[in-house]
């Protein structure tokens, strides 16, 4: 039995779509758990309309995605858990491909794959991967932050499956971040598990926004407690290999998202520094700075080329 945790938040127009997918799953011993963070559209009363599905729909006030994700997993009682973002959806053979792995591994607590993004234009993208430590479409993932710090994030909130055990051992999602809540699970997780991993892409992640190169629709914490937990990862295990790259790759990916919003030119600037901090190479961020220099359109129409 596979436990599937969907955190619902003002998804009517996607949630059916998720649930559907799972639904259409060649693997059929699962339950999925809905957790509504106190949705104010009709959320909820689309998933109770699915009367014959295999749903356990559970409703709280907002509290965030990982509060809604904790929740699933405290409502959980299955050896293991798998995640789907209630805007994204699995290819048929996800659960399956998944089981097929957790047998064919069994010292992994994780098992993840490959994905693909679909923008608001209808546009598909397959996930770009290097380093991976093994050749073929499986294996150990063994190098998660090599790979992590030189591709797109390998793992989605929508490509993961971990033992519930393994959750618990670091504390779930960490509550009270807005943003790379996620990102940092894993970091964790990969520090204290193997995972097995495929590079078929089994999921679709919708984007929330259509270009990458335009305005963020949201403004990153100042205080940055990603960063700081990431920091002190890497201060506990300065030996992982990439971890300290990947630290770098956090600030760089900031002060991208800063350097595209009017108004905070000094938050760009202390990221950039951060990041020359654990990053190598400092020729993208030396681009970086360049482009502050200028006025904010002329800065917008040139970081397209930039990236």
């Amino acid at each position: 039995m596979i436990s599937i945790v969907i955190p619902l938040y003002n998804k009517e127009r996607t949630i059916g779509r998720a649930v559907t997918s799972v639904l259409a799953q060649t693997y059929h011993d699962y339950t999925i758990i809905i957790v509504d963070d106190g949705s104010t559209d009709n959320s909820a009363s689309i998933v109770n309309q699915l009367n014959d599905a295999p749903i356990r729909l559970f409703s709280q006030s907002n509290q965030g995605v990982s509060a809604a994700r904790n929740r699933g997993i405290a409502e959980s009682t299955s050896e293991w858990i798998a995640f789907l973002d209630a805007d994204d959806e699995w290819h048929p053979n996800l659960l399956e491909e998944y089981t097929r792995l957790a047998t064919l591994y069994p010292q992994c607590n994780v098992v993840a794959s490959a994905y693909g993004y679909r923008d608001a234009t209808g546009k598909y993208k397959s996930l770009t991967l290097n380093r991976l430590p093994f050749e073929g479409t499986n294996g150990i993932l063994s190098n998660y932050f090599d790979v992590a710090a030189h591709s797109n994030p390998p793992i989605c909130s929508s490509s993961i499956m971990v033992r519930k055990q393994s959750l618990l051992a670091i504390g779930g999602f960490p509550t009270g971040i807005r943003q790379g809540e996620d990102l940092l699970t894993w970091a964790k997780l990969a520090i204290h598990n193997q995972i097995a991993y495929t590079t078929q892409c089994l999921s679709t992640f919708y984007p929330e926004r259509v270009s990458y190169y335009g305005q963020p629709s949201r403004i990153p914490e100042s205080n940055d407690p990603v960063g700081y937990e990431l920091e002190t990862l890497l201060n506990n295990h300065p030996n992982i290999s990439g971890l300290r790259s990947y630290v770098g790759h956090w600030h760089k990916m900031r002060a991208s998202i800063f350097l595209r919003l009017p108004g905070y030119r000094s938050h760009a600037t202390n990221e950039i520094t951060q990041a020359m901090r654990y990053l190598s190479d400092h020729r993208k961020l030396h681009l970086y700075k360049s482009l502050l220099l200028l006025p904010y359109k002329i800065r917008m129409k040139l970081f397209e080329t930039i990236g």
